[in-house]
């Protein structure tokens, strides 16, 4: 597949028909942070179960299609994953599931999400009186 095709199939249909885009319903965990550069935002909202196991990973944000595709991808990908598991998961290793070759600056778009993942693995939410979290 040539950079045209893996474009077309695999980034844009991740940006047009996002996997788990919106807010997750119970979730557990949870971070939001921004590229200063261009000013694209990702929130990322993980539901852990006692083992530290991801029973559902939802993202909200607004940017460009690398970004938002992006961070798609990675929700995906991310499910069923152990805490271990998702702080092994390294930036080369979120660029090549993009697929799609990147400049240095588009790269960070791409990363994102996967900056806010490791954040969101590090910050719980702590229910508040009528259960929500916050």
């Amino acid at each position: 597949m040539n950079e045209e095709e893996i474009y077309q199939e695999h980034v844009l249909e991740h940006y047009e028909d996002p996997y788990h885009r919106g807010h997750c319903p119970a979730y557990t965990h949870a971070h939001e942070d921004n590229n200063p550069l261009c000013g694209d935002v990702v929130r990322v909202e993980l539901e852990l179960d006692d083992a530290g196991r991801v029973k559902q990973a939802w993202f909200d944000g607004k940017g460009c299609c690398i970004s938002q595709a992006s961070a798609s991808m990675l929700m995906e990908q991310i499910e069923g994953k152990t805490t271990d598991e998702l702080k092994a998961f390294s930036a080369r290793d979120m660029l090549d599931l993009f697929q799609a070759q990147l400049t240095p600056n588009r790269q960070k778009c791409c990363l994102l999400s996967w900056r806010v993942l490791q954040s969101a693995i590090a910050a719980p939410v702590t229910p508040d009186e009528n259960g929500a979290t916050t």
